[in-house]
């Protein structure tokens, strides 16, 4: 053999070493993920072993097919490299969207848009206004930050709701108005065209922590799951539009989705005391008060929460190369006007958001939106158990961080994923939705205004009641 077959053996030989580090490297990182059963990760050791032993083998060789072993080698190498960096990249996202302990309340200073003041020192001589019918721990605290900033003490006007404060701000009773964001939604759909007349000077978030519940995946649990539509970052306290209960029983592979009107008129347990409110209303407290509403509607314990950004739904589906959607009713979407055809709809992201938000097109309203966005959900988890999930994992992972929350740990999501991956026959997803009746009454969060509300259908949170325990009981 001449030299430079030498040096080419040489640098094969180094090469398959190569090889077998990054084999290793990739059995350390799924290890430590917790995501493969034990049997996937023997099985994938094994083939690793094999395929050393293969192009180490051909090293050996005198005549020339040692160069196959080299190229084998580089190829194999290359798709180990990229294995560990797409392992790395799901462990990185199950720790960002998981393991969420507190939530975020956006208090802001909002001025005229026409106002001088492009600070909070501009506004230093200001008339500040306040409400003071809720939230009023908040409040105090945005006050006194407020103060620490500008040295001195602010004139203060107080109002007996959001919305009042709302208006004297455009009709120059004050300068300038403080208020948690949360509460952007209920002035909106009080005072017309209030959000286009005015601009946040400043802002204070304050973070507080979200009580976390010990739970055995492994045993049947409920996940809210919230649908939100804000800006900013996804733990700030907002209106929840979709409220979906996921019951969850990974003995029978069962799940059963229920859909409760963003409209039911509710207790909020903790807030408003004997008084009603929208359960939509609850997210203005954080997740944590929607879930204990939900609780107390339905007597069951709810484990986990999911906050998901509309946006985020539009390039979830998108990731998954678009979902198969099933509709009742055959109609034009007022957001986007996409054409729904009655039956199997394939749709992208921005045809699946559009449906989901429809609630124009129906007699039943609320209601059948309700339907429509459990039928959505149920695409989007059809698809992602089956091998889309793995084709287009990389587009999910890069698409989702940002818009997605949720308290489930990362290891408890491996460990879900696990049990998914150890049993691969098929999940049955049942609906359910809350029924109810028109009303037009007032809301704690809203003061004395009238709004449209929903009287709840008792007899529909009972049978629903009902099939949450028997699903969750079944072995």
């Amino acid at each position: 053999m001449d030299k430079r077959g030498k040096t080419l053996h040489m640098g094969g030989k180094l090469l398959t070493l190569v090889q077998l580090i990054l084999s290793a490297g990739l059995l350390i990182v799924i290890w430590n993920s917790s995501i493969l059963p034990m049997r996937y990760i023997i099985a994938a050791a094994v083939v690793m072993l094999a395929l050393f032993g293969i192009t180490f083998g051909l090293q050996f060789l005198r005549n020339k097919i040692y160069i196959v072993g080299i190229v084998l080698s580089i190829l194999i190498s290359a798709g180990m490299g990229i294995g560990i960096i797409y392992m790395l990249k799901a462990d990185k996202l199950m720790e960002d969207v998981g393991g969420a302990s507190y939530k975020t309340d956006n208090m802001i200073v909002v001025v005229k848009k026409e106002s001088p003041a492009s600070n909070l020192l501009d506004a230093k001589g200001y008339r500040f206004g306040m409400q003071k019918s809720v939230d009023q721990e908040n409040n105090q605290l945005m006050k006194e930050d407020i103060e620490r900033a500008l040295g001195q003490e602010i004139k203060i006007e107080e109002y007996a709701t959001p919305s009042e404060e709302a208006e004297a701000l455009l009709k120059g009773r004050i300068e300038a108005a403080i208020y948690n964001e949360a509460f952007a939604g209920i002035i909106d759909d009080a005072v017309k065209g209030y959000s286009d007349q005015v601009r946040i000077l400043y802002q204070y978030g304050i973070n507080t922590e979200i009580e976390q519940k010990k739970t055995n995946i492994q045993k049947p649990f409920n996940v809210y799951i919230s649908g939100i539509d804000v800006d900013g970052p996804i733990t700030t306290n907002s209106r929840s539009d979709v409220n979906i209960i996921m019951t969850v029983n990974p003995n029978t592979r069962k799940i059963l989705l229920t859909t409760t009107p963003r409209d039911y008129y509710v207790p909020i347990p903790g807030v408003s005391g004997e008084q009603k409110d929208k359960l939509t209303h609850a997210g203005i407290y954080g997740v944590d008060v929607s879930m204990k509403t939900l609780e107390s509607i339905y007597g069951i314990d709810i484990s986990y929460y999911a906050r998901v950004n509309f946006t985020s739904l539009i390039n979830i589906v998108d990731a998954l190369g678009g979902v198969d959607v099933n509709s009742e009713y055959a109609f034009t979407t007022t957001h986007g006007s996409y054409e729904i055809k009655k039956g199997m709809n394939h749709m992208d992201g921005a045809t699946a958001l559009g449906f989901s938000r429809e609630r124009y097109s129906f007699e039943a309203g609320d209601n059948q939106r309700g339907k429509n966005q459990e039928a959505v959900l149920t695409a989007i988890l059809n698809k992602a158990m089956s091998l889309a999930i793995l084709t287009n994992a990389n587009q999910i992972i890069a698409s989702v961080g940002d818009s997605v929350e949720t308290n489930m740990t990362q290891e408890e999501m491996a460990k879900f994923i696990n049990l998914q991956l150890s049993d691969s026959s098929a999940w049955s997803i049942e609906s359910a939705a809350a029924t109810g009746t028109g009303d037009n009454q007032t809301c704690f969060s809203s003061g004395d205004e009238i709004l449209y509300v929903m009287n709840p259908n008792e007899q529909s949170i009972q049978e629903i009641s009902q099939k949450m325990t028997q699903i969750s009981a079944e072995k």
